[in-house]
């Protein structure tokens, strides 16, 4: 069996989201405002109902995608409907065609009650269902991780806003007004795609650490100015109008992006291999570092480049949920390290030999946002009895809410103002 294009594969899908994303809306799980305004995380949740629906319609075993005529260009007639499978799909969407696979027995056998609170999870909101069904939020996980991974590429970026347009102008009536306001077309999808990142083939890029200090931040490691418990001194506020909160806190990030380079040598090769998709793994990790260095839990502060601190208080209103989201991260990677110090302290007293290879959670946590999600099952899949999967999927949810808090953050128009340079200082730092 000959493989499908790249193409193929991503008209498909653009297809069937739009299908997905206007089916969600007629079942009020998204309404018109957050697909029109694209905030938060859609561009995470509207891939993730895809590969929901796309599961429910799968008929094989193993399971496969039924591919919409229009992307095959066999729309005629007596022309065999064609599946995308593991013989045919591009090298490039396997991992997530595998990982997919592997929720299709569990989300097909869910009675339809759990399934629709299954699509409701998915979208962030509550389950009706009592008591709930825990196991479904380690499948809503997964099927977010594959979304986040998908929500990294130029290809999806591109057509997204068209993906949304299309749900919203479904099933619009003449004349008819919501809220007082004609929803005839008056609502428009707000999503545009962030900066290419493409370096000029005939300029290489050459830069020192010392050229990545100066356009970063003040200081080339965050890690030489933040101590593992941090407390802030009484510095002067940074709220003023040559450093606003929302510069601080890019810069803090910017900042640990030299250490996770340092700490993962592996995102050079990437950076030249898939360049967007580099870039969203660094912004997760320095999230990873800065919220358990950078973070004085007592006080509810960040404590940033030249160790100026941010406090809560000090936040404006819009940005206090992005710096209790990054507090709260810090908060579980204390939680989920010390699990992890338990767990082997029990193993050694109990006389079980340790697996060199084995990994604890939190390395886990670290490989999914370095190598993507497909990572932990291959890990599974090496597993006899698989007896250390948890039924909530904790390492991959725990992976997704660091990298939805890096689809928030880059999304932020101060963010994007310093991609392009960032991106390029990356690029260079060591090559």
């Amino acid at each position: 069996m000959s493989l499908l294009s790249e193409q193929t594969v991503q008209d498909a899908f653009h297809s069937y989201l739009k299908s997905s994303l206007t089916h969600a809306k007629i079942e009020r799980l998204l309404d018109a405002d957050i697909l029109s305004s694209a905030e938060g995380d859609l561009m995470i949740t509207g891939p993730a109902l895809c590969l929901y629906f796309a599961a429910l319609r799968c008929t094989t075993n193993p399971p496969s995608v039924p591919l919409p005529r229009s992307s095959t260009k066999s729309s005629s007639s007596g022309s065999a409907p064609i599946d995308l499978s593991e013989q045919n799909c591009p090298p490039t969407f396997k991992p997530f065609l595998r990982v997919w696979a592997q929720t299709v027995p569990s989300i097909q056998s869910l009675v339809p009650e759990h399934q629709h609170d299954l699509a409701r999870i998915i979208c962030d909101l509550p389950p009706l269902s009592r008591p709930p069904n825990q196991s479904l939020n380690g499948i809503a996980a997964e099927l977010r991780a594959v979304a986040l991974e998908i929500s990294q590429r130029r290809s999806f970026q591109d057509r997204y806003a068209s993906d949304l347009q299309a749900a919203l102008d479904a099933g619009s009536v003449p004349g008819s007004t919501r809220n007082g306001q004609s929803t005839n077309g008056s609502l428009r999808a707000a999503f545009v795609p962030p900066p290419v990142y493409e370096p000029e083939p005939t300029t290489p890029i050459s830069v020192t650490h010392s050229d990545s200090a100066s356009m970063l931040s003040p200081t080339s490691s965050i890690s030489r100015q933040f101590p593992r418990t941090p407390s802030p001194s009484p510095s002067p506020t940074i709220l003023s109008a040559a450093a606003p909160a929302i510069e601080f806190i890019r810069e803090t990030m910017y900042a640990a992006l030299g250490d996770t380079l340092e700490l993962f040598p592996s995102l050079r090769t990437l950076l030249r291999t898939d360049a967007p998709r580099a870039y969203f793994a660094s912004v997760s990790l320095a999230i990873l570092f800065v919220s358990t260095r950078a973070v004085d839990r007592d006080n509810q502060a960040i404590i940033g480049v030249l160790g100026a601190p941010l406090s809560l208080a000090q936040c404006p209103a819009e940005l206090r949920p992005l710096m209790l989201e990054l507090i709260g991260i810090g908060e579980q990677a204390r939680e989920v390290a010390e699990e992890d110090d338990r767990v082997a302290m029990e193993r050694v007293q109990e006389g079980e030999a340790m697996v060199g290879e084995e990994e604890t959670r939190m390395e886990r946590v670290r490989k999914i946002l370095l190598e993507g999600v497909a990572s932990e099952y291959q890990r599974r899949s090496a597993e006899s009895g698989e007896r250390r999967r948890s039924v909530e999927g904790r390492a991959v949810a725990f992976a997704n809410r660091i990298g939805e808090l890096a689809v928030r953050m880059t999304a932020l128009p101060a963010f994007r103002a310093r991609q392009d340079v960032v991106f390029q200082v990356l690029g260079g730092i060591g090559w």
